[in-house]
């Protein structure tokens, strides 16, 4: 049975790019000065420096994540769906299938997403994440830190049964969002609340009267253009309530921000950010 599971770890590690191995290596500078109590996180098949850290910093390594991943699969029901990586392996993402949600044309499939880092950004963290087939938006929930000790191989056997309860946590809060999604689609939203969303998206100032074009630069007017675009067709879609609105906001974010995928953004950058507050804010609304 071991070898079976070690086999399905080697697969999906190689299906999703991440069977590679970090070693940790003393730093220098280039007169050959020894830096002290700092080490750097090499990549080990294309010597990439992944981050620089303190030297108790102990890496945790993809492979030991994908099988604490598959136990937790086994603990839980959830099957293990896709992984990935950013910036080179510095961060690294697995998702577990969870619950979908039929609302109306949408089919909004949930996952529990978990990242772990080696520049030091994250943690091992889950979190509700979704995304709505009708237009393949992807909206990316908050994320629950689990204890920065799972980073230490030598404690993870003795977490896994936390590890669990914790991401049944999150499996639990993903069903509040989907019940908070139902309600924002019963509830229409007016002038002052678009008003509000535009401004936290594209964090213009309160006082700016957004309709005086001459209050905005050039770069703010060609993305109010691109958003307009993008929530008309969501409205239409959806009909004017909040969830229209909010999605809206996550087909600009997934589809009008940039070429490509914008996962990585989504989750750990500026947009991403503001995304999560946005939602929040509307979901106390409903």
């Amino acid at each position: 049975m071991e070898i079976v599971e070690n086999n399905r770890v080697s697969q999906f590690l190689d299906r999703t790019d991440l069977n590679w191995k970090v070693r940790t290596e003393g730093l220098q500078t280039s007169s050959g000065i020894i830096i002290p109590d700092k080490i750097g996180i090499v990549r080990e098949d294309d010597s990439t420096i992944l981050g620089i850290h303190s030297n108790g910093y102990v890496p945790y390594q993809n492979e030991q994540m994908m099988e604490l991943l598959f136990k937790v699969s086994q603990q839980t029901g959830l099957d293990v769906h896709r992984g990935g990586l950013f910036g080179g392996g510095r961060k690294v993402f697995v998702q577990l299938k969870s619950n979908d949600l039929t609302l109306g044309t949408d089919r909004i499939e949930g996952f529990v997403t978990g990242i772990n880092s080696f520049d030091g950004s994250t943690s091992l963290s889950f979190g509700p994440s979704s995304k709505t087939i009708s237009c393949q938006n992807t909206f990316f929930g908050v994320y629950k830190d689990l204890d920065s000790k799972v980073r230490h191989t030598k404690n993870m056997e003795l977490k896994i049964d936390d590890i669990c309860r914790q991401i049944e946590g999150v499996v639990q809060e993903e069903t509040n969002v989907f019940g908070s999604i139902v309600k924002m689609s019963e509830t229409r939203f007016d002038d002052i609340i678009k008003d509000r969303v535009i401004k936290s998206l594209f964090n213009i100032d309160k006082n700016v009267d957004i309709k005086d074009v001459d209050s905005l630069s050039t770069v703010t007017q060609n993305k109010l253009s691109r958003f307009y675009i993008d929530l008309n067709g969501e409205i239409q879609g959806k009909g004017d309530n909040i969830w229209g609105l909010f999605s809206g906001v996550t087909k600009y974010t997934t589809h009008s921000m940039g070429k490509g995928d914008n996962s990585e953004n989504k989750m750990f950058g500026t947009y991403g950010n503001r995304e999560r507050q946005i939602f929040k804010e509307l979901v106390h609304l409903v």
